[in-house]
């Protein structure tokens, strides 16, 4: 629970995928949820949806206490009258969030934050419009939100960012806040990045898709998951620390990055990388790749909840 003198109440706007990840998630851990959704076959199964993320969350957070309320609202304004926290989940489209907006708006309560989970919009896309732009936040979950704890936060109301920073910790989250409004956020910049590589190789014929990705999941994609990219380079600098590194590696960093390439999707390359993944997925659907996913991220958060913080 969050530090509020009362259990925080929560409406999650749009019951897909997203959605339903972040109504289990505060569900889980306590919080009075609300769901809502214009499509009412979406919200007539969403609870049917919830089931399997509620049951990996019994797995990662055994001990989170009794769980909170849940309610599916048919209207608007019973969701969002109230709420603490509007957690929006809408296709991400401009001209759809805004018209949402509008109707959120004059219904919210004046302490309220309103959240959206974009990945590819920006607080700058989505504010226009707002009587008060000051309530609106981005809050960008990594899927699936109710394993992935990090959420990437910006706004420009420090005292909402430090009430929506309070939920989602009191949710087991890893909020972290950007300095300024960028298009992709922190992580998906970098995975961007990562990725734009990872094509150009493909590309190129340096390496094939399979022995790339293996490439990183046992190299630097394990050792990340315990350290940032900062701090890795750091420890790589011995006793002298990043300074060291900077001073001794810091001209052989620059040749990587001068070496580095920008991939172009052609027909070719696109072919490629579908045939490495098909490779790779050896025959199992998308569903099984998914469980197989989740089952590892449990099994990895377990680990990490044992493991020394760096």
């Amino acid at each position: 629970m969050s530090d509020r003198a009362h259990s925080d109440r929560i409406a999650i706007l749009g019951a897909g995928l997203i959605g339903a990840g972040w109504a289990a998630l505060f569900f889980h851990h306590g919080l009075d949820v609300c769901i809502w959704d214009p499509k009412p076959e979406a919200l007539a199964d969403v609870e049917a949806r919830m089931r399997a993320p509620l049951a990996q969350l019994a797995e990662v957070a055994p001990g989170a206490g009794p769980r909170g309320t849940l309610t599916l609202c048919t209207d608007l304004a019973g969701a969002v009258n109230g709420a603490d926290l509007i957690q929006e989940n809408a296709p991400e489209n401009i001209p759809v969030k805004h018209a949402l907006y509008a109707q959120v708006e004059p219904l919210m309560a004046d302490h309220a934050v309103l959240a959206s989970s974009t990945s590819a919009l920006t607080w700058s896309d989505l504010s226009p419009g707002l009587q008060k732009p000051e309530r609106l936040i981005t809050a960008h979950p990594f899927n699936p939100p109710h394993l992935v704890p990090l959420v990437e936060i910006y706004g420009t109301d420090p005292a909402r960012l430090e009430r929506a920073e309070t939920i989602y910790r009191a949710a087991e989250r890893v909020p972290v806040r950007l300095r300024k409004d960028a298009t992709g956020h922190i992580a998906n910049r970098l995975a961007s990045a990562l990725w734009r590589e990872a094509v150009y190789m493909v590309q190129e014929g340096i390496a094939d898709v399979e022995a790339i990705d293996a490439a990183l999941v046992n190299g630097p994609g394990l050792r990340w998951s315990v350290l940032g990219a900062h701090m890795a380079y750091h420890l790589g600098g011995g006793p002298g620390g990043m300074a060291a590194y900077l001073s001794h590696l810091g001209p052989s960093q620059e040749r990587r990055w001068a070496a580095l390439g920008t991939p172009t999707l052609s027909e070719q390359v696109q072919a490629d990388l579908v045939a490495g993944v098909d490779r790779e997925a050896a025959g199992r659907s998308i569903t099984q790749l998914e469980e197989h996913r989740d089952k590892a991220l449990i099994a990895a958060l377990r680990a990490r909840k044992q493991a020394p913080h760096v």
